[in-house]
């Protein structure tokens, strides 16, 4: 068999003999835990991830449905709140249960298969390569913005250009799970320049008596459910990550210590620095002028920076590029995790042989999100992305309350209160609800009807497992794999 030769060749490479007691180690976490020291990088990883597009995009969105400072300023403070409560959930079912994949091996346990493929047909097939795209497109757009004063980078650049950053991301965490790591890093020191110089300038404009835009902030505000609810996607959107680290805790040291730890430090740090840095941007413009904005950050920059407005847009690029890297790192598992269960090819559960990376599910994730870039808009792509994720955030904590009671046997390191994943549950049902009752649209059907889809494919392809699919997938494996130089991982218990 190709994966038999590859194994032997890789032992003649390393000066081992195959029949050794020790051969090279086919394993992801065994190469991973060589570099992850205690708690930073995880927390690098939350906050690289969760800062990214999403805080220099979101502001206007979230402002434009609720249209008053007051009610922006509480919609940021409380999504933190909201993806605090939804990571302590996570960090109780990742210590639980250690595997990687995200949502997946917590839905397998708690519902059984189905529930799962779904999961992880919907995530692989739309929420995470949109999301992928969404912060590529993000930082094209930035990228490209100084190229074109006065008016907007065409669309072919835009896409071009976001092309071309997902090529990039998708071959550095292809060939080295170390150097994604270590650039992960690198962008995340770089984004918080950027973060820091806007909190800074804001503190001191309002040291400055800069205070005219927040009087009366609550005057003027829309609130509905369904305003609150597309307020409450674009502001999650920016906070989306939050859960990151769940699928790669096998690759974690020590997960019982520095997956909660890396989340109870995480999250309110990125919590306080949005809140921070929404005044910021209304120390300087009015809420008519923020939404007339075309990139807030820029806007800032050229009023409070200048002449050195130039450092926003490049610093902003760093971190758009950061969060696409965490998110191609992190996304990556969750394909080799479902191939591993046998619900997507098996050949995206295999790995590298020269570099130890799951290169082909990385590969595969990369494909999709270019596609996604084709048609994509970002505004649509946000709503399309926080329909479908926040169906699957909701199902996953109720499954932490399920197997309270039907899995009393498993060890649980982190215990929440029952009180927090009830409350994340029941706003989950009002997030995925409330805009399909108060302003239904088109999208929201395409979204279920996918998602329903799913049922059809694990039917035909891993419910009954039909011979004449076998027979298609195995050749295309065997030269597939022999061309990227892959094998199946080894099995750690020995």
């Amino acid at each position: 068999m190709g994966e038999e030769s590859l194994k032997r060749r890789k032992g003649r490479e390393d000066g081992q003999s195959v029949q050794s007691h020790e051969p090279p180690a086919m394993n992801l976490q065994k190469q991973a835990k060589l570099f992850l020291f205690p708690s930073g990088p995880g927390i690098c990883m939350i906050v690289g991830t969760i800062i990214g597009s999403g805080i220099f995009v979101s502001p206007k969105s979230v402002l434009a449905n609720v249209e008053a400072v007051g009610p922006c300023l509480t919609i940021w403070a409380a999504c933190g709140v909201l993806a605090t409560l939804g990571a302590l959930c996570f960090a109780e079912l990742g210590t639980m249960i250690t595997k990687s994949g995200g949502e997946y091996p917590y839905l397998m346990e708690a519902f059984g298969p189905i529930p799962a493929f779904l999961f992880s047909w919907t995530s692989l097939l739309v929420t995470k390569p949109s999301s992928f795209a969404i912060i590529c497109l993000s930082f094209a757009e930035y990228a490209s913005a100084p190229f074109y004063p006065g008016c907007d980078p065409p669309q072919a650049v835009i896409k071009c250009l976001a092309a071309a950053a997902i090529v990039v991301i998708t071959i550095v965490n292809s060939l080295s799970v170390k150097l994604g790591s270590y650039l992960q890093n690198f962008l995340t020191a770089a984004k918080m320049i950027i973060v820091t110089v806007i909190i800074v300038s804001g503190i001191v404009l309002l040291a400055q008596g800069k205070t005219d835009n927040f009087k009366d902030s609550f005057k003027g505000s829309k609130i509905s459910v369904s305003s609150l609810s597309l307020a409450f996607y674009n502001g999650l959107w920016a906070y989306d990550g939050w859960n990151q680290l769940n699928y790669i805790t096998e690759e974690l040291k020590n997960p019982y210590r520095n997956l909660p730890l890396s989340i109870i430090i995480g999250i309110p740090l990125v919590t306080v620095c949005y809140v921070l840095i929404n005044i910021s941007y209304f120390t300087v413009m009015t809420s008519t002028e923020l939404l007339q904005s075309q990139a807030v950050a820029v806007t800032f920059g050229d009023r409070v920076l200048y002449p050195a407005s130039w450092i926003v847009p490049l610093f902003v690029v760093f971190s758009t590029l950061g969060s696409a890297n965490g998110t191609c790192f992190t996304a990556g598992r969750l394909v080799y995790v479902a191939g591993r269960e046998g619900h997507m090819l098996k050949l995206l559960s295999y790995i590298s042989v020269k570099h130890l990376t799951p290169a082909p599910a990385i590969i595969f994730y990369g494909a999709i999100a270019i596609i996604y870039i084709i048609p994509g808009d970002i505004d649509s792509l946000i709503n399309y992305f926080s329909f479908a994720v926040w169906i699957f955030y909701g199902l996953t904590v109720l499954a932490l309350i399920v197997m309270r009671f039907t899995r009393k046997e498993l060890k649980r390191p982190i215990r929440v209160p029952i009180i927090i994943p009830a409350i994340v549950t029941l706003v989950s049902v009002v997030l995925v609800l409330a805009p399909i009752i108060s302003a239904p649209e088109l999208p929201y059907l395409y979204c279920t009807l996918f998602i329903l889809s799913g049922l059809v494919a694990y039917a035909l392809f891993v419910h009954c497992q039909f011979s004449w699919a076998q027979k298609i997938s195995k050749p295309i494996t065997m030269h597939l794999q022999m061309l990227m130089e892959v094998v199946p991982e080894e099995d750690v218990t020995e």
